[in-house]
């Protein structure tokens, strides 16, 4: 099997109900062809390096998997068709990727991850702390611009 990694630019003007079900289609597809979608970060939406689409935002996926010929061509044609995809690119990582130490790395990097959490003790509540109050100034005491006019 191998390890490849897409990045995908989504067009930064649709909202989130609008773009989960491109990245959910994608995410459903791996499993589909025996694949195994290790991770996928949402980068945001990011300045583009020259206009897509006359856009110059986009905002940005990355998805690493592992999976086999199929299912990159599979998944190309899937992004290739949508409209609301400015672009993408796979790259192949690694050509004898093995997945069990994947998955072992993953269970690893999982449970430090939550390790840490529990160890890091949660953060205190401040105390009720009053802020001090401004003297009130009367009304009568404020002098608007034309009566500072008036006085010259």
């Amino acid at each position: 099997m191998k390890r490849y990694e897409t990045i995908i630019i989504i067009d930064p003007d649709l909202s989130k109900e609008v773009e989960a079900p491109i990245l959910d289609r994608i995410n459903d597809l791996i499993p589909q062809f025996k694949g195994f979608l290790i991770e996928s970060d949402d980068w945001g939406t990011k300045k583009l390096a020259y206009e897509i689409k006359k856009k110059s935002r986009g905002h940005y996926v990355r998805l690493d998997f592992c999976g086999d010929g199929p299912l990159v061509q599979e998944m190309e044609r899937l992004l290739r068709i949508d409209d609301k995809v400015l672009k993408f690119m796979t790259v192949l990582i690694d050509e004898a990727a093995d997945l069990d130490s994947i998955k072992t790395d993953l269970a690893e990097k999982e449970a430090a991850k939550e390790q840490a959490q529990a160890q890091t003790p949660a953060p205190a509540e401040p105390e009720n702390v009053e802020k001090a109050e401004e003297p009130e100034v009367p009304a009568e005491n404020i002098e608007t611009p034309k009566e500072q006019k008036e006085e010259e």
